[in-house]
């Protein structure tokens, strides 16, 4: 039979080959995080009619002559190319902004996505639309983060805490004026809390003396605490008395002047809080979940893990948009997002497929044209059979 009616044959196979990897990335033009893939072709093996032939003298050298067997897909790869962003405005999701993988477990199995869209479970898991949970690491009680421990799934039930922390240290700052007359009194006030989150008053009363300035401190109404005297030197700066003991708090007054004609001195921070629950989240660039909970305060409450690849071409797509590792994909290197060459995430947004239609189309036409062209060659090389039939009639 004639060689090119076989290699006709293995256009088309090649042929339809491309058709199917053309048609996969049309279907997923909206595929969140879907990356194209490309056809690659190569030539199969070639029939030697002549070897090469050396020259000798008076001699040329010659080529060999090859007749080529057909073509045969030499690979399909994926291009992970950034894909554009698409602004959702929903807080659980993300897109990676640059190189990296989300990390997602079922099971015993780890996969690995570059689609963020992601939501909450009755459990308060974080998981993926087909009920995927996403790794990272959980923050301690006081919202501290190590991301050298282990992996976690991630998880914000609503009914997560923030306990309450008694106030160990107080802050006032301001200016005492110097020109006061003796007798003169100033109240200032701070919330304090107690291990409870019990919120109390601390106050301190100012009063002008004739060698400067005596404190004394109220918690509760009850009296814990007393130092004399603030005094200051002539340049208005702190000469003595910079701080106090009062039930339990230390007040730190180290930072307050003494100059003439002002009155300035309030209570700026004090350390402690309320219990307070979970209301909503945010996620900054990288990845930390910072949580906004109803006393007012934000937290850290976990931190989503990003993975990269020496080769991230070798993973193997395993559906749902999920990528798993090969032989040839290099293990993943686990990290936070904007350090070791992730990318960062943004929250609120999810990148889209990155199929660009008007080359799936030219790809669409090229093969085609590239099926027709084989059938044409079938169809000759069928002539040419039914013509050496002929010769016997």
């Amino acid at each position: 039979m004639l060689r090119s009616l076989f290699s006709g044959i293995s256009g088309l196979r090649a042929h339809q080959t491309m058709l199917d990897v053309t048609g996969n990335n049309i279907a997923n033009v909206n595929t969140t995080g879907f990356k194209a893939s490309q056809t690659q072709f190569q030539d199969t093996l070639s029939q030697v009619l002549t070897n090469a032939g050396g020259g000798q003298e008076g001699i040329g050298g010659t080529n060999p002559a090859q007749v080529g067997l057909g073509v045969r897909v030499a690979g399909v790869t994926t291009n992970f190319q950034q894909g554009a962003a698409q602004l959702t405005n929903r807080s659980t999701d993300m897109m990676i902004s640059g190189d990296g993988f989300f990390m997602v477990r079922k099971g015993a199995e780890q996969f690995y996505s570059r689609a963020g869209a992601f939501d909450f479970d009755a459990n308060g898991q974080l998981v993926t639309p087909d009920g995927g949970l996403v790794r990272g690491w959980a923050a301690a009680g006081d919202g501290s983060i190590d991301t050298n421990g282990p992996l976690t799934d991630l998880r914000l039930p609503i009914a997560t805490l923030m306990g309450a922390r008694a106030t160990t240290g107080a802050t006032f700052e301001g200016n005492l004026p110097t020109d006061a007359v003796a007798g003169t009194v100033l109240n200032r006030e701070v919330d304090v809390y107690d291990a409870a989150g019990t919120l109390q008053s601390l106050s301190l009363a100012f009063t002008r003396t004739a060698a400067g300035w005596d404190v004394s401190a109220m918690r509760g109404g009850v009296p814990v605490g007393t130092v004399s005297p603030l005094t200051f030197n002539a340049d208005g700066t702190l000469a003595s008395g910079g701080t106090m003991a009062a039930g339990g708090v230390d007040v730190d007054l180290s930072t307050l002047t003494g100059y003439a004609g002002l009155t300035t001195v309030e209570a700026s921070a004090q350390d402690g809080r309320s219990a307070g629950t979970l209301q909503s989240f945010t996620i900054n660039a990288d990845g930390t979940l910072l949580g906004q909970f109803s006393n007012g305060l934000k937290q850290a409450v976990g931190r989503v893990a990003l993975a990269t690849f020496t080769n991230p071409a070798g993973m193997e797509k395993a559906g749902g948009s999920l990528y798993r590792t090969t032989v040839n994909s290099g293990d993943p290197q686990v990290g936070a997002a904007g350090t070791g060459g992730r990318g960062e995430l943004t929250g609120g947004a999810l990148e889209m497929s990155n199929v660009d239609l008007s080359a799936e189309f030219t790809n669409l036409i090229i093969a085609q044209r590239g099926f027709q062209a084989n059938s044409r060659v079938i169809t000759t090389s069928d002539e040419l059979l039914q013509e050496l039939v002929n010769l016997k009639r």
